[in-house]
Formats: structure tokens, sequence, C-alpha cells
């Protein structure tokens, strides 16, 4: 996997955490193997990006508990992330920091949304709209999974003319398939996005 080299902040750069929540770490509902241990860099470069007062997005599930991608419904999910419960709570040792914007996704009985890119925030804007509002032209992803939300995210960011940046040491995949996570890392890397880990993220000094 080719990584980028250091990538200096600057205005127009948005940070976007995908899913870290209860119920997608180990023991949930729907747990990612090894989810919890991209929350150490997810925090530093959460703490980064919140210096520079560049904009940060925290997307979440925020399923209804008859939606449509679960087993009981004939989709492929157990019950995970249904709003107003636990499972569905933001990891508590994420920090989201005041000001951060909140994007729900998933929240329609009948359709699934892996991409956060048309997920909305409490005032019904989606997540797409206020990044053209604040004028963001660089997208770094971060989060859970992988192999679904990430790599979907990442290609609607594409499709939508974002130079997009997948932060590898604080993305897991969930990996229902042996391979998965490096199938999807490759198919973002052929659409043209790009990779970083955090330690070659940094502001200008």
């Amino acid at each position: 996997m080719a990584l980028h080299e250091d990538v200096i902040l600057k205005p127009g750069d948005a940070l976007s955490v995908t899913d870290v929540q209860n119920d997608f770490l180990p023991g949930g509902a729907l747990g990612v193997p090894g989810g919890d241990r991209i929350i150490p860099p997810l925090n530093r470069i959460i703490a980064l990006f919140h210096k520079g007062r560049l904009p940060l997005f925290f997307t979440r599930d925020w399923h209804p508990p008859d939606h449509c991608s679960f087993q009981s419904q004939g989709g492929p999910w157990p019950p995970h992330c249904v709003r107003d419960t636990p499972g569905a709570d933001f990891a508590s040792g994420l920090n989201i920091p005041r000001g951060a914007v909140i994007i729900s996704k998933g929240t329609q009985k009948d359709s699934e949304q892996y991409s956060t890119f048309y997920g909305q925030d409490a005032a019904g804007r989606a997540q797409s709209s206020l990044m053209k509002t604040l004028g963001v032209r660089r997208i770094f992803i971060a989060g859970l999974a992988t192999d679904y939300c990430v790599l979907n995210s990442a290609k609607d960011a594409l499709a939508g003319g974002y130079e997009v940046y997948v932060i590898s040491d604080a993305v897991c995949a969930v990996e229902v398939h042996a391979g998965d996570g490096q199938k999807a890392v490759e198919e973002m890397l052929r659409g043209g996005a790009k990779m970083v880990t955090t330690d070659k993220i940094r502001r200008k000094q």
C-alpha cells in the first residue's frame, strides 16, 4: 500500500470521523475486530484539526428499530446503532470538540446508507452541502469500517470532485470476507484517493 508523504493542513481541509460507535467496537452488536485501536490516533488527528480551526464532522448510523439492513427485516446485519440506545453512542474514549458537526445517516427505515455524504445534521443539511458551504476542498476520512462506510464515503467524495485522503492508521475493516479491507483500500486508491498516516499530517509551523 503506497502511503503519501507529509501533508500540511491548510484552509479548505476537513476531517470526517466515520461511525466510531459502541456497536461497531469489539463486543458491540456489529463489532469490528480491533476497531478500538484506532481511537488514540483518531484523537491525535482530531486535536490537530481542532487547533487549526478546521471543520470536523462526526458521522453515525442512527437507525430506526426496524431498519431495512437488519436481519429481522431481510437485511445482512444484526440490529445495530438503533437511535437513542447505548450502542448508537459514540465511543466514550473519542474526543468530540465543541462545535463539531454531528451527521446522522441510515435514519429512514427503507434506505441503507453506507456513505456519510448524504447523511444530515440536526437541521437537515447534508454533509455534502455543508462542506460546500464551508469551502472544503480536501477531505480526510477516518473511522469504521474501511470496507463499507469509509469506502463508500471516499467514493462519493471523489465523485464530488474532492481531494481525498484516507488515514490508514485510523481506519479498520469489518472483514466479512477475508481480504475485504485490502480490496477496499485498493479500490479507493484506483479511484484517486491517497493513503496517509496520522504522523504524516501536520499543521504549518
